[in-house]
């Protein structure tokens, strides 16, 4: 083989094995993605099923249920409720009518089952999509004539 072909054969080995590794790193950050939904996108079957996502928005009023380490509540924005179970300690600050955002999968029965539970850290936090989709669920609840009071001054921008 000519010196000519060597380096060709080189080359194109590289290339290959870069490619390669390429495809691998991207697979893995595909797979390791979370996306955030709120519970009308949901409702509106925007979330895929089977996957792990986030889902952001109130813990409903009336709607927390304990059976040992393992609860049950309703995550709200407003517009839309989505039912939850989480099977573990729950933060200190988790309380009912307050922000919360659950990592989990979205089961076929349309429960979200949580594998972690994370509450606002302090009075005046909200995550920035929680508070998005909580001002939007509020944009269309006044646009179909219903009241929502929300407390808007407080959510940092």
């Amino acid at each position: 083989m000519k010196p000519r072909h060597k380096r060709m054969a080189l080359i194109a080995a590289g290339l290959a094995a870069l490619g390669i590794a390429s495809a691998l790193v991207l697979n893995a950050f595909r797979s390791n993605l979370v996306f955030f939904f709120t519970p009308s996108q949901i409702a509106a079957h925007e979330a895929p099923t089977g996957r792990s996502l986030r889902i952001g928005g109130l813990v409903e009023t009336g709607s927390i249920r304990r059976e040992g380490v393992k609860v049950h509540f309703t995550v709200t924005d407003t517009a839309q409720s989505i039912p939850v179970v989480y099977e573990g300690i729950l933060p200190d600050l988790f309380k009912e009518g307050k922000g919360v955002v659950a990592q989990g999968e979205l089961g076929a029965n349309g429960v979200f089952q949580a594998t972690e539970v994370l509450a606002k850290h302090d009075e005046n936090y909200m995550p920035p999509e929680a508070a998005e989709a909580l001002k939007r669920a509020q944009a269309s609840s006044d646009s179909t004539g219903k009241t929502l009071v929300m407390d808007t001054e407080r959510t940092p921008q």
